[in-house]
């Protein structure tokens, strides 16, 4: 399969490690010192694009590739209040679209556990939840994308939670998210429920950015040649 990677910053470079070991080609790299490159043209020769950018850039690189009809694989967070706008740009355009805040297996299944998770613990008003989330220094967004994800499938579940919000609250509606940069941590994210009498928590922690770059590949072997708007839940089969 031939890939065109948009972003080629340390998640670049880890995609494409992984997608020469699966036997793909990498036929274009765009960053920021060619953006002139980012063509209809140049992307017509690729089966699928792979776009990890920023929230500066995504929408754009997005819309573009949707517009082009090239099959998209997008991780950029930090730009989702646009999301619905783009899934409907997808269908408009009848082409093929993989988004998630997080590509990783791991996450991925952790995504369907704090679910199931949340929805057992609803009912026992007497637990506290909080969200904690742990990144590197250079990640631009706080909270996360991921740790969005987490929370907004609590609030599915939590009924009392009306929002969630990134810092420390006496709200008892509010839905904490605690975020912290620090170096090195590729990422770990965490769901405490707490009670005078007991805890309960699920967590979980990369150890490097293989697993992301891993689904982000394995996303581009699905999205080629299909059509509509997808999540790493379909991917998966989950």
């Amino acid at each position: 399969m031939k890939i065109a990677l948009i972003g080629y910053g340390k998640m670049g470079k880890a995609i494409e490690e992984i997608a020469f070991q699966r036997g793909h080609e990498i036929i274009i790299k765009i960053d920021i010192s060619n953006l002139s490159d980012l063509t209809e043209e140049n992307l017509k020769k690729a089966d699928t694009a792979i776009e990890f950018t920023g929230p500066h850039s995504a929408v754009e690189n997005i819309s573009k590739c949707l517009d082009w009809k090239i099959p998209l694989v997008s991780g950029s967070t930090g730009w989702t209040e646009q999301l619905d706008e783009m899934k409907a740009r997808t269908l408009a355009n009848d082409t093929g679209f993989v988004y998630s805040s997080n590509f990783s297996i791991g996450v991925n299944l952790f995504f369907e556990l704090n679910k199931k998770l949340a929805s057992l613990m609803a009912p026992h008003l007497e637990y506290e939840v909080i969200l904690e989330e742990i990144h590197h220094t250079q990640k631009k967004d706080a909270p996360s994308g991921t740790a969005i994800t987490i929370a907004e499938q609590v609030l599915e579940q939590v009924k009392r939670k009306k929002q969630w919000v990134n810092h420390l609250s006496d709200n008892p509606e509010d839905l904490e998210i605690i975020s912290q940069r620090e170096d090195p941590a590729p990422g770990t994210h965490s769901v405490k429920y707490s009670s005078p009498i007991d805890t309960i928590e699920i967590i979980h922690t990369a150890h490097n950015r293989k697993g992301f770059a891993g689904g982000a590949v394995l996303a581009a072997e699905f999205i080629a040649g299909k059509k509509g708007f997808f999540s790493m839940k379909e991917v998966l089969g989950l």
